[in-house]
């Protein structure tokens, strides 16, 4: 009965419009009073949730996405982009995916993504005569490459759920499989954009393309400064973070000179509400963790799923049929912080590295924010495009159909994301 009163309040208050953190919060606290069990257990277990040092690397990291969202960084991801990639067949979706690639990498965020090169990319490719629903379409598949590609503030609550997993571990693991799935985006870019008969652009020239390389030098040396600290083993990643939001300021400020005084403050207070959303999902999350694993949901589901297939491949099949669905209808963050100690025990008997595992739930949950009904980068891409949803999912599956293809071969041939981690060790 508690169970079904923990989930019953959380899944009625999603339905009531409740925000997902006070959710679970709510559904936690009524199910510590019917239990009997003393509230200070679960206030510890909300403070415990945020008590980690790790976690101050976030708030750093949306600081410095938010920086480069504002100063200009992103124009100039773009036209690096358009000079290398653009004179191929629907030029501008194969550039909006690069774009994404670049920048992703280094704002570490889809929402941010989707954001700021949707409203870069989508005017313009409706002028050049693309559809609306497939500019929306490149652009919210895309962003997902934020959450993938490192940094990215989402491996980092990974890292904290799973138990100390090693943050620049996971940085390294997932940059085979953020490229792996760009491209397989930029090839359905592709095929649609022949199949619609969309033309190319004409290539600029190879000075164009080194003077736009020069000219975006200094932004992409925001992700190398902060995943390079970290992987070389110079700063921590609390340390990097700060250090690349610094580095932000300097290059958005004093050398591209587009960071005035109204997006600095701009860029603060959204860094604010996000981290705010961000750690009161944590909070929330952890306690409520704590009381599936006191049901024993994790063991229960495990031997589920087990029940059904004893072989491997089916149950990881499974495993991410479930996350997927889940990535669906909840938010990505509380379900990293819920769902990791749910599977990856049972990944672990599988014989599957935490790593590899951390990267096949940033992609599943990463598709979850381009899905209906909750996706929030399929939110932000519908309204910057100004087409309705209805319209753009119907036309959406070819780039639904790269990302699930890249994520099966991540969860069934290792190597992709642990080749560059076993280099490192």
């Amino acid at each position: 009965m508690g169970l079904i009163l923990l989930f019953g309040v959380f899944f009625f208050s999603l339905i009531a419009g409740v925000p997902v953190a006070f959710a679970l919060g709510i559904a936690t606290v009524l199910t510590f009073v019917y239990e009997g069990l003393p509230l200070f257990v679960a206030f510890q277990r909300i403070m415990s949730g945020i008590s980690v040092f790790s976690l101050l690397a976030i708030p750093f990291f949306i600081f410095a996405g938010e920086l480069m969202l504002q100063g200009g960084i992103a124009v100039r991801l773009v036209r690096l982009a358009s000079a290398a990639v653009g004179n191929i067949r629907g030029g501008l979706g194969v550039v909006n995916v690069a774009s994404s690639m670049l920048f992703g990498g280094i704002s570490g965020s889809a929402v941010a993504d989707t954001s700021a090169l949707g409203s870069i990319m989508i005017p313009v490719m409706k002028e050049k005569k693309y559809d609306a629903d497939y500019a929306v379409n490149v652009t919210v598949t895309s962003s997902i490459a934020g959450v993938v590609i490192p940094p990215s503030h989402n491996m980092i609550l990974y890292a904290v759920a799973a138990g100390g997993v090693s943050v620049s571990s996971l940085f390294i693991a997932g940059v085979v499989p953020g490229i792996l799935m760009c491209v397989c985006l930029a090839l359905a870019a592709y095929l649609v954009a022949v199949r619609r008969g969309y033309a190319s652009e004409a290539f600029p020239g190879w000075q164009a393309l080194a003077i736009s390389f020069v000219v975006a030098i200094p932004g992409l040396l925001t992700a190398v400064i902060i995943v390079g600290g970290v992987l070389s083993g110079v700063m921590t990643v609390t340390e990097s973070g700060a250090f690349g939001a610094i580095y932000a300021i300097v290059v958005t400020a004093l050398v591209y000179r587009e960071l005035t005084w109204e997006r600095f403050k701009t860029a603060v207070l959204a860094s604010v509400r996000t981290t705010s959303l961000v750690m009161m999902l944590v909070a929330t999350a952890t306690a409520f963790a704590y009381l599936l694993t006191l049901y024993r949901v994790p063991d229960t589901l495990a031997a589920s799923i087990t029940s059904i297939s004893d072989n491997p491949l089916m149950i990881l099949l499974l495993i991410n049929i479930v996350l997927l669905l889940l990535g669906m209808i909840m938010d990505m963050a509380a379900l990293i912080l819920i769902c990791t100690p749910i599977f990856l025990p049972l990944a672990r008997d599988l014989g599957m590295d935490p790593i590899q595992f951390g990267i096949i739930i940033m992609m599943n949950l990463g598709l979850g924010l381009c899905t209906p009904p909750v996706g929030a980068c399929l939110f932000v891409g519908c309204v910057v495009g100004g087409v309705r949803m209805d319209h753009v999912v119907r036309t959406i599956w070819p780039f639904y159909l790269a990302i699930i293809a890249s994520l099966l071969l991540v969860t069934y041939v290792p190597a992709i994301s642990m080749f560059l981690p076993n280099l490192m060790r």
